[in-house]
């Protein structure tokens, strides 16, 4: 006999008492998933994202998630949680942090851009202490601070069952970064990481060497995001001399850094000898056409393993763009590239309309798409890129659930 009635009316009651009107966009979600045997075999998540423009839900606030996880305490078949863009704040920190304790079947649980701060990341990094669930954690902007990071490096001293967590945007400083460095060198469970945008006063590049020693021994790490981290070629250099001997690391997010092209001269080098690297984010820097020709080298002859290259507004003209296109014609295991924001003189926009028109570059693997004006060939920007959906749900219902980040779907095993 199903238990979602008395579920609803927990619900319900639970609504009533705190003067709130029943929501029947989650008692419609619970319904039809009980309705529904695959589901509830499987499990499914649960979206309640404050941006979600095609179901208008009001924004949970710190009250309502109590009367959510009262429910969901019960609802065994949901095994993933999206309360993204909400009103959370440290007391719904609280009470999430006792639910992680309790429950024994979320595995993926979304709090990005609340109002956590280090409060709140302290006790839901102590919950995950004890948890043996969660494999998915979105922290990024929640302003925790570089101490509210430090209790998440220690939990990832203890914690052996997590494998992807996202601290992008969370104002993490050095300290934080140092810690969670010497933390991975122990971790063995992880298997992504987002370091996006930490707040560092100095210009030495410490946690750059950090995490590059850490690179050296950790096996387990598929995914590496450390975007704005003001990285410049002593950095990118330590990176690639970790990366020789590295064979788990998949995807590595170097964007909006400070790379010339002789930082990108190192990652020549490493794509020669490393044959593990399938995604290169090397986004908003300045590599510049010495650059392009560097990794086009490397490319044409001895990579054979790296699938994805993002070079957005790198100020690359078509000298390095036509040298990157012919690389591609070469090599069979490049499929994606994005290279919007660069100069697309005439000898790029030809070059690039012959590869997609003969089928070797796919309109999906690209975020440039050929037109013709007067007989001249030009090129225009599609929505495509590695962080597509990243920070905000797509209007169209149509959109492929693996599509919320586009590298998923290349490389699925940093998809949890």
């Amino acid at each position: 006999m199903s238990v979602l009635p008395d579920l609803l009316l927990h619900y319900v009651q639970a609504c009533q008492n705190l003067s709130q009107p029943e929501n029947p966009f989650i008692a419609r979600v619970l319904q039809d998933a009980d309705k529904n045997e695959e589901i509830s075999m499987r499990g499914f998540t649960l979206k309640l994202a404050g941006n979600n423009h095609l179901v208008p839900v009001p924004r949970v606030t710190d009250d309502d998630l109590g009367v959510l996880v009262s429910v969901l305490g019960q609802a065994a078949f949901v095994t993933g949680l999206d309360l993204a863009y909400n009103l959370l704040t440290d007391a719904g920190a609280k009470t999430m942090a006792t639910f992680l304790q309790e429950n024994s079947t979320l595995q993926y649980l979304n709090l990005m851009f609340n109002d956590i701060g280090t409060s709140g990341a302290e006790l839901i990094a102590g919950a995950l202490h004890s948890n043996q669930s969660l494999v998915h954690l979105r922290m990024t902007g929640n302003k925790i601070g570089n101490q509210g990071g430090m209790f998440f490096a220690s939990m990832l001293k203890i914690n052996s069952t997590l494998e992807k967590l996202d601290l992008g945007d969370c104002d993490v400083g050095l300290q934080c970064l140092v810690a969670t460095a010497k933390a991975l060198t122990q971790n063995k469970s992880l298997k992504a990481i987002n370091l996006n945008r930490p707040l560092l006063s100095s210009q030495q590049e410490e946690t750059t060497v950090h995490i590059a020693r850490m690179l050296r021994s950790n096996s387990s790490l598929v995914e590496l995001h450390l975007g704005k981290h003001e990285m410049k070629n002593f950095g990118v250099e330590r990176l690639c001399e970790a990366l020789y001997k590295n064979s788990s690391l998949r995807y590595l997010d170097l964007s909006c850094n400070n790379i010339i092209c002789d930082g990108v001269k190192f990652l020549g080098e490493l794509l020669k000898r490393n044959q593990t690297l399938q995604i290169l984010d090397l986004n908003a820097n300045r590599i510049e056409d010495v650059g392009a020709i560097y990794l086009s080298e490397a490319l044409s002859t001895w990579n054979r393993s790296l699938q994805v290259l993002s070079i957005v507004s790198n100020n690359i003209t078509g000298k390095g763009l036509v040298a990157l296109a012919q690389a591609i014609q070469s090599n069979v295991k490049l499929s994606h590239i994005y290279i919007w924001g660069n100069k697309l003189d005439r000898s790029a926009c030809m070059v690039f309309s012959e590869l997609i028109g003969m089928g070797r570059l796919q309109q999906g693997c690209t975020d440039v798409v050929p037109y013709e004006v007067d007989g001249e060939v030009f090129l225009a920007e599609l929505s495509h890129g590695l962080a597509r959906h990243r920070y905000w749900a797509p209007r169209c219902a149509a959109v492929a659930p693996g599509a919320a980040n586009a590298s998923l779907e290349i490389v699925t095993a940093s998809e949890y």
